[in-house]
């Protein structure tokens, strides 16, 4: 059995603009917004099958297409081709350390722009992979309430400075800090636990500074683990997903689920659910 996937049906295509940076936004469904941001190498028919999921659950989902070719199926070359352009690109600051990435104000712009016109009193921003902290970026701002980091992988992680960095600035990380203290604002990350291109350095940087307010889901890819991951898994929510009863990438996924329904759902918002 393959990960789900989908394909573009159904999703409208709109640009958006902010500080001088434009990308097509790709936005589908109804209730509260969900900003989805792509991972390597773009909205692959694996991203489409989880947007579509939570479409699926009563969410908005958009998807700002950053990089890539959207609908286009993943291949080593296509990852490479993508991954090379990233690394020169000064709005992402592939291997910055403590550095503020002109992306995170452009998603910061897009979230205000998607909370402006959903239900709910917020929004909730997934990051996954090379654009995992950008999740964490994005929360500075008030109007995200549930940001997901899945596998974030920037700064790309050479170097022990590297490996522990959270992937924003300390102004943005005291800024994030500062809402869990004062607005009981939550972060949940994912990761597997032999991901090098996710090392675990970088969540303890966000447990010691984030505290109870960092709930981590960390999947078992050790040697001989129970679910038969790879040593190279790396896509919790997407490449790695199985429609099995009891998968725990699949289980991952519902958690994410039940973590933006806590946030972004009124009725089922709790303080502090964790």
């Amino acid at each position: 059995m393959s990960a789900p996937t989908s394909d573009l049906t159904g999703w409208q295509i709109t640009p958006f603009t902010d500080a001088g940076i434009t990308h097509d936004v790709y936005e589908k469904g109804e209730g509260p917004g969900v900003v989805l941001v792509p991972e390597i190498p773009g909205i692959s028919p694996e991203v489409l099958g989880l947007a579509d999921h939570l479409v699926e659950r009563g969410f908005t989902v958009a998807m700002p297409s950053l990089f890539g070719t959207p609908g286009r199926a993943v291949s080593g070359g296509y990852i490479g081709g993508v991954l090379a352009r990233l690394c020169v690109s000064a709005e992402f600051r592939a291997f910055g350390v403590g550095a503020r990435r002109p992306v995170a104000d452009y998603l910061r712009a897009f979230a205000r722009d998607l909370a402006s016109r959903t239900p709910g009193p917020g929004v909730g921003v997934i990051g996954m992979c090379f654009t995992g902290g950008f999740a964490l970026a994005a929360a500075v701002d008030e109007v995200v309430l549930a940001p997901v980091l899945s596998q974030p992988s920037v700064p790309l992680p050479l170097g022990s400075g590297r490996r522990r960095d959270p992937g924003v600035s300390e102004e943005e990380f005291a800024t994030v800090a500062g809402r869990t203290k004062g607005s009981n604002l939550c972060v949940l990350g994912l990761r597997f636990s032999g991901d090098r291109a996710c090392p675990p350095d970088r969540f303890a940087t966000l447990r010691e500074r984030l505290g109870d307010a960092f709930e981590v889901i960390e999947l078992d890819s050790s040697p001989g683990n129970a679910a038969g991951f790879k040593k190279s898994a790396h896509s919790v929510l997407t490449e790695e997903v199985r429609e099995e009863p009891g998968h725990p990438a699949l289980a991952a996924r519902e958690r994410v689920v039940g973590f933006l329904t806590e946030r972004l759902l009124p009725a089922g918002r709790g303080d502090h659910a964790v």
